[in-house]
């Protein structure tokens, strides 16, 4: 199973437009995961017609998102438990904030966005992913989303890099 990972899209502000390279990756997965903060209505029924849709609401997203979706998601996918979430919250880091919100749950990776910045590590036995943004990098050298690949009940999981 192929799943692209991406948060913090802030559509129509900032790129306008999802990356061609991302569109291109989008189209030959089985399932999108987005971590958060899609801006606006549009851009998460938009985001729909790429492929399948996992998602969570983020701090940004629009009263109509935060109606039909989670704060936080668990879910298996081919044997392999992951959680989602955006990662906003007040105080601590958003790494903190995340680890504290699975830190009982059986889950095997999590993935959260929110800073806008990449980051990839195993802790206390669950691997931690944020795919960073493909639209609006901040302070990264480059843009970002995941690519996340399962088969037999296991999973790699690295970043795509857009140097746009």
């Amino acid at each position: 199973m192929r799943v692209i990972v991406v948060s913090d899209t802030h559509l129509p502000k900032g790129r306008r437009v999802l990356p061609e390279k991302l569109i291109r990756d989008i189209q030959t997965c089985q399932l999108v995961i987005h971590c958060g903060d899609f801006h606006t209505i549009e851009t998460f029924e938009r985001m729909k017609l790429y492929a399948d849709l996992l998602a969570v609401y983020g701090n940004v997203d629009d009263s109509q998102i935060v109606e039909v979706l989670s704060f936080k998601e668990i879910v298996e996918l081919e044997g392999v438990k992951v959680g989602v979430t955006h990662g906003h919250g007040k105080g601590k880091t958003t790494l903190k904030r995340v680890m504290d919100l699975f830190t009982n749950q059986d889950v095997d990776l999590v993935l959260f966005g929110h800073s806008h910045i990449p980051f990839h590590e195993k802790i206390n036995g669950k691997t931690y992913f944020n795919p960073g943004s493909p639209t609006d990098k901040r302070r990264e050298k480059y843009f970002s989303y995941g690519i996340l690949t399962i088969q037999d009940n296991l999973f790699t999981i690295r970043h795509e890099w857009i140097e746009e």
